[in-house]
């Protein structure tokens, strides 16, 4: 009778042990590997945009740079270990936002695909609608306060809040992404009617991080809207030497007039913003207020003395033909100063580049 209870107690003893390892693993080691700092990418695409966000094992990417940035584009999210993308943005249908969203489509699994009702006759949009019906799948219109998860993340989105619109930039998505006690704003090109009719909806837009719409310009980023906002920091994204001296003078003189520190990847590059939550810091070093790069003309020059003797004036002006060029893989031709032509750079006539079936850029606008 004693051995049997023993041998009862041991069996009692064996299963406590059992029940307590069984216990934690399946209940506190998932909880402890899906806890992860949120992670958010400004990549550097120059005078464009494509940020990734990242939390827990989920990734959403919004938006992916011009048509000549999509290998870029790619290679950074396989850097990142990005296999699928859960949610995929399209903020709206300028090449700059998505000129790479056709190869990402073709190259990652995609969960769910957000682009505003527009359309348009471009080869860049058309490339992204067969690149989405390749993949059988459907574009979802965004509905304003739509709210989905990534990791355990909160997003919401919060325009377009109309349906026509004379520029394509206010049919911009924004979103909203909130972690923690941290919270980020990506605003895409909207402009400032855009602005006004998401305050007129008294849309709580608060954050810590802004990405300033419209890559810094003056049709952006009113006083109003950014007092509501009321960002603890700001990022811009563009390009060095860009052709519309983006950052704009109103914008940087109102981020400096409320001591918001800048981030810019015109002068550091791709800036990742990390959270866990509660605090927020960057792997760069923090920019400053100065607009965009312009060409000034000389101040100092003296003042040229007539000339007395006729001018001739030859029968067969000289014509200044500009240089263009193109890339390897792109199908635009550009300006020698384009910011697309930071990897590649082949110089053609404009006649062969006609011939070729290349068409101008849309930012650096070479002759046509």
């Amino acid at each position: 009778m004693i051995k049997l209870k023993n041998k009862t107690k041991k069996l009692l003893s064996a299963f406590i042990l059992l029940l307590y390892l069984i216990t934690t693993i399946q209940f506190n080691i998932p909880v402890e590997a899906t806890v992860s700092n949120l992670r958010v990418h400004y990549i550097d695409v120059g005078q464009a945009d494509s940020i990734l966000i990242q939390q827990g094992n989920q990734n959403m990417l919004i938006d992916a740079g011009n048509n000549e940035d999509d290998k870029l584009v790619v290679a950074y999210l396989k850097k990142q270990g990005v296999k699928k993308i859960d949610v995929l943005i399209g903020t709206h249908t300028d090449e700059d936002h998505i000129g790479g969203l056709d190869t990402v489509i073709k190259t990652f699994s995609i969960g769910k695909i957000y682009m505003p009702k527009i359309t348009t006759t471009t080869k860049t949009y058309q490339d992204v609608v067969l690149a989405i019906k390749s993949k059988k799948m459907k574009v979802t219109v965004p509905k304003v306060g739509e709210t989905f998860r990534i990791g355990t993340s909160q997003c919401v989105l919060l325009s377009p809040n109309g349906t026509k619109y004379n520029a394509p930039n206010d049919y911009s998505i924004v979103t909203k992404v909130k972690y923690g006690n941290n919270s980020f704003l990506f605003m895409g090109d909207a402009e400032k009617i855009s602005e006004n009719q998401i305050l007129a909806k008294k849309l709580d837009i608060k954050a810590d991080v802004i990405k300033i719409g419209h890559h810094g310009s003056n049709t952006s980023t009113s006083s109003a809207f950014l007092s509501k906002v009321n960002p603890k920091y700001a990022l811009i994204t563009c390009g060095k030497g860009n052709a519309y001296a983006h950052p704009q003078q109103a914008v940087m003189t109102l981020l400096k007039s409320k001591k918001i520190p800048v981030y810019r990847t015109d002068q550091v590059g791709t800036i990742v913003a990390t959270s866990n939550g509660k605090t927020i810091s960057f792997d760069k070093k923090v920019g400053n207020y100065n607009i965009g790069t312009t060409i000034k003309k000389p101040t100092n020059l003296k003042p040229v003395t007539p000339v007395k003797k006729p001018i001739v004036i030859p029968k067969k002006p000289a014509v200044v033909v500009k240089a263009i060029y193109v890339t390897k893989t792109g199908k635009k031709y550009h300006l020698g100063t384009c910011s697309s032509l930071s990897k590649s750079k082949i110089a053609i006539t404009l006649k062969n580049a006609k011939a070729q079936r290349y068409t101008p850029c849309s930012i650096c606008k070479p002759p046509q």
